[in-house]
């Protein structure tokens, strides 16, 4: 399977912060906010993955993350002309995908909690269909809902901000998808918003039954970053979580590390190449304690 993180958009919410720099560049406490979905492909055991982000933001992500080699896994880049919707990262990355499986992350969105690990690697493994994440929330009308069968693996219908929801159960910004999503995407037509949208995908599996869920339970946190609160929250959310644990989120060359992506080696040369800082003290005491 292969992962493709979407962090194209105008950010226009979080405007003037978003002027010189892409919004998945910016700070989520202690590491860019891209560190967040990355680490999600990578605990879902996924090395090949995409970048797409606008023709000025790539040479930034480029320079943050190059292609990826120094942590045991292969990162490739794709412009996004203008935005034109979740469902044109298919088309977009039509020859990355080639004939494989892929998770789409949403590059402001955060995961984080126990649990979530086994039901990464469970999606991974879909043969047909496609598997949406979902999250119980107190305002759904927000959001992309899906209406949930008795089991809580079946979909039984999929609305975008409906004014009377069907459930509470809203759709995050994580998915997977076999191989059929590419052609999928290539049939989506514009909305009256002139995008193509995730949801029309979506409908797609639903209409042929092979659209299933993976419940995100009340010890996992999901959290987006799409306004000046938001990302304020998930900052603090990340702080307080890290402080009191004395272990980090999202940190990429610890994760690298623990799923044998690089060796002890590899390590010590990542470690070398770092300037001074808690960063580094952290990935240290980790090498020391290997």
């Amino acid at each position: 399977m292969k992962g493709i993180i979407l962090a194209g958009g105008s950010a226009t919410r979080l405007y003037p912060s978003t002027i010189s720099v892409s919004k998945h560049l910016l700070t989520v406490y202690d590491k860019p906010m891209v560190y967040y979905p990355l680490s999600i492909l990578m605990l879902a055991g996924i090395k090949e993955i995409l970048i797409i982000s606008t023709e000025s933001a790539l040479p930034l992500y480029k320079n943050l993350l190059g292609n990826g080699n120094q942590l045991g896994i292969e990162i490739k880049y794709q412009a996004q002309d203008k935005p034109k919707g979740i469902a044109d990262a298919f088309v977009i990355g039509k020859d990355f995908i080639a004939n494989e499986n892929v998770c789409l992350i949403l590059g402001d969105n955060i995961f984080y909690g126990h649990g979530m690990l086994e039901q990464l690697v469970e999606a991974t493994n879909l043969t047909r269909g496609a598997t949406i994440f979902v999250y119980h929330v107190k305002d759904p009308e927000r959001y992309g809902v899906a209406e949930i069968s008795g089991s809580g693996k079946k979909v039984i219908s999929i609305e975008e901000k409906p004014k009377v929801p069907k459930s509470n159960y809203a759709i995050t910004g994580l998915y997977f998808f076999d191989n059929s999503v590419v052609e999928r995407a290539k049939n989506v037509q514009p909305s009256a918003r002139g995008e193509l949208e995730i949801t029309s995908i979506l409908q797609s599996y639903l209409d042929d039954e092979i659209l299933s869920t993976e419940m995100l339970g009340r010890g996992i946190a999901w959290l987006d970053t799409g306004t000046h609160e938001s990302l304020l929250e998930a900052s603090n959310f990340i702080s307080a979580i890290e402080n009191r644990q004395g272990l980090k989120i999202a940190c990429l060359e610890e994760i690298a590390y623990n799923l044998g992506y690089i060796n002890s080696k590899q390590l010590e040369n990542l470690i070398s190449l770092m300037p001074n800082s808690d960063y580094k003290r952290y990935i240290t005491n980790l090498f020391i304690n290997a």
